[in-house]
C-alpha cells in the first residue's frame, strides 16, 4: 500500500512539473511573439529604498528625484533615434507628449500652499503606473479651502516603466511616510490632516493609518478619503510572478511583462510589469491581514472616518471586496461609502449583462449597517438625470436628493480610472478646457476602424476616462473640512 502511495505521488508530482513546464512555454511563445523591450523597459534608476526614506526628508527625496530624471534624460531621451522626434512617445524630446515640454511637468512631486497660514494639510497618493497628475484637481481645490497640500510622486512612477520591476510595497508605504512628515511640518499642532489616497493609493492611505494606530510616533490623520481604492485586487496577481519566471534567462527578458505598449500618456505608463502586478497583491494581501488583526484587538474602534468613492463597475480592483474586506469591517464612526452605478436608463440597460445592471443591488448586506450609503443612480429608468441616495448609518430609511447632473447619454458606466477627472481635465476629460495642453486630449478620440489596426485595445481607448459627478464629489470631500 505504502509502494502504490508513493508511486502515484511521483505520478502526480512529473504531472505537476509538466504541466508547469508547457505554461511556462506558452509564456515564453506569447511573449517572444509581441513588441521588443524599448530603453524604457531596461534602463533601471535609481530610487531610494525604504530604509533609505525613513531617514529621508522633503527636500533629499527631491534631490534624488531630481537626479533621476536628469539620467533619465541622459540614458532614454537623448539615445533615441531622430526618427521618433514626431511620435507620440512620452521620451522623445520633440514629441508633442515629452513632459518637460509643459509649464508644468506632473510626474513629479510638489506641494502647494495657501495664502496664509494653513488650516490644515493633505496628503495625496497616486495610483499604480500613475503619477501625481492623477490628483492635480483635488490638489488645487484643498489649496483653495487654505490647505497645505504634499502630493508625492511614489518610488517607480513618473520615470520609466521599468523601474516597477524593481519596486516593493514597502518603498511605497516608505515614501507615504515621509510625505505625512512633510505635511504634518507645514501646519500648526493640533491642525487636522487628511489623507487622500486612488487606487494603489488608497490601500497605501489605509495601510500607513492602521500603523498609525499601532505606533504612536506616525502622525495620525484625521480623516481619509479613498477614490477606487485597490483593497482586493484579482486572485490572478497572486500567482503573477510565476508568470515572470522565464525572465531569470536574459533571452526571455519580455516575460517579465504582462504588457508592452508604446507609452504615448506623458503621465502615466501603459506598460506593466509582472512584478507590479504581484506587489499589489503584497500590498492588499497585508492591508486585509491587518484590518482583520486591528478589528479581533477593538483597534480599528480608534479608526478616523473614511469617506470612499467607487464605481460598482471596476476592472482594476473588486468593487466587493472594499464592501466586504473594508467596510463590513468598520466601526460605527462616522464613515461612508459612495457608490457610483451603471446608467440604468431605457436606451442603455438592454445592452449590459444582468451582473452590472444589478451589481449595486447585490453589493451590499442589510440594513441598518454601521457605516452611510450613497448611491448615485438614475432618478427614473426613463432619465438620464442623476440621484443621491442615501442610508444613514444605523438607519433603513433611504433619503432620495437630486444632483441636477446627468449621465452623459452615450455613457453606460464609470470607470475605475474615471473618478479623479473632472469633464474639464485637458488630458482625459469629455469636455476638455485646454484641450492638447498635454499633446493630447484622450477623452474626446473617438477611434473608428478594422479590428487588429491599433496597436492598442478599443478598450484602452474608449474607457470612460472623467467624471460627469466630479462637482458633487469635490462637494463632498469639502463638507469633511468644515
Amino acid at each position: 500500500m505504502l509502494q502504490r502511495t508513493r508511486f502515484w505521488i511521483r505520478r502526480l508530482l512529473l504531472l505537476l512539473a509538466l504541466v508547469i513546464i508547457i505554461l511556462l512555454a506558452l509564456r515564453v511563445a506569447v511573449t517572444e511573439r509581441g513588441p521588443a523591450l524599448q530603453l524604457w523597459h531596461t534602463w533601471l534608476p535609481e530610487e531610494l529604498s525604504d530604509s533609505q526614506l525613513d531617514r529621508s526628508d522633503w527636500a533629499g527625496y527631491l534631490r534624488n528625484e531630481q537626479r533621476i530624471f536628469t539620467e533619465m534624460k541622459r540614458n532614454v531621451s537623448d539615445r533615441l533615434p531622430e526618427s521618433s522626434a514626431e511620435t507620440y512617445n512620452r521620451y522623445a524630446e520633440q514629441s508633442p507628449v515629452y513632459p518637460a515640454r509643459f509649464a508644468t511637468d506632473w510626474n513629479r512631486s510638489y506641494q502647494l500652499l495657501p495664502d496664509g497660514k494653513p488650516r490644515g494639510a493633505v496628503v495625496l497618493l497616486h495610483g499604480l503606473t500613475d503619477s501625481p497628475y492623477s490628483l492635480r484637481h483635488f490638489a488645487a481645490d484643498y489649496q483653495q479651502q487654505g490647505y497645505a497640500v504634499v502630493a508625492i510622486r511614489l518610488p517607480g512612477h513618473g520615470t520609466v516603466p521599468a523601474s516597477l520591476t524593481r519596486i516593493e510595497w514597502e518603498d511605497w508605504l516608505a515614501a507615504t511616510r515621509l510625505a505625512v512628515r512633510e505635511a504634518q511640518k507645514l501646519i500648526p499642532a493640533g491642525a487636522p490632516l487628511q489623507i487622500v489616497g486612488f487606487s494603489n493609493g488608497g490601500a497605501l492611505a489605509m495601510k500607513y493609518t492602521l500603523d498609525a494606530l499601532e505606533d504612536p510616533a506616525l502622525p495620525r490623520p484625521n480623516r481619509l478619503i479613498l477614490i477606487s481604492p485597490m483593497i482586493g485586487v484579482s486572485s490572478y496577481a497572486r500567482y503573477a510572478g510565476l508568470a515572470g519566471l522565464p525572465s531569470l534567462l536574459p533571452a526571455f527578458a519580455r516575460s517579465a511583462w504582462l504588457s508592452i505598449l508604446p507609452e504615448f500618456n506623458p503621465f502615466k505608463y501603459n506598460s506593466f510589469p509582472v512584478k507590479a502586478a504581484r506587489q499589489s497583491w503584497l500590498l492588499t494581501s497585508a492591508l486585509q491581514s491587518q484590518l482583520h488583526r486591528d478589528r479581533e484587538s477593538g483597534l480599528l474602534e480608534k479608526l478616523p472616518p473614511v469617506l470612499t468613492f467607487q464605481s460598482v463597475a471596476d476592472a482594476t480592483v473588486s468593487t466587493p471586496a472594499v464592501v466586504r474586506g473594508l467596510y463590513n469591517l468598520l466601526p460605527a464612526n462616522g464613515s461612508e461609502l459612495v457608490l457610483f452605478d451603471v446608467n440604468r436608463s431605457v436606451r442603455l440597460s438592454p445592452l449590459m449583462r444582468p451582473a452590472a445592471l444589478h451589481a449595486a443591488e447585490n453589493l451590499l448586506p442589510p440594513t441598518p449597517r454601521n457605516y452611510a450609503v450613497t448611491l448615485v443612480t438614475n432618478a427614473a429608468p426613463d432619465s438620464n438625470s442623476a440621484v443621491a441616495r442615501t442610508t444613514p448609518a444605523g438607519s433603513a430609511t433611504t433619503v432620495s436628493a437630486p444632483l441636477g447632473i446627468s449621465y452623459p447619454a452615450d455613457v453606460y458606466s464609470l470607470s475605475h480610472v474615471a473618478l479623479p477627472f473632472p469633464l474639464s481635465d485637458s488630458l482625459y476629460g469629455r469636455l476638455p478646457a485646454k484641450p492638447n495642453e498635454f499633446g493630447v486630449s484622450f477623452g474626446i478620440l473617438t477611434p473608428r476602424g478594422e479590428r487588429a489596426v491599433l496597436m492598442v485595445s478599443l478598450d484602452m481607448l474608449m474607457r470612460q476616462a472623467s467624471n460627469p459627478f466630479w462637482p458633487w464629489m469635490r462637494q463632498r470631500v469639502n463638507q469633511t473640512l468644515q
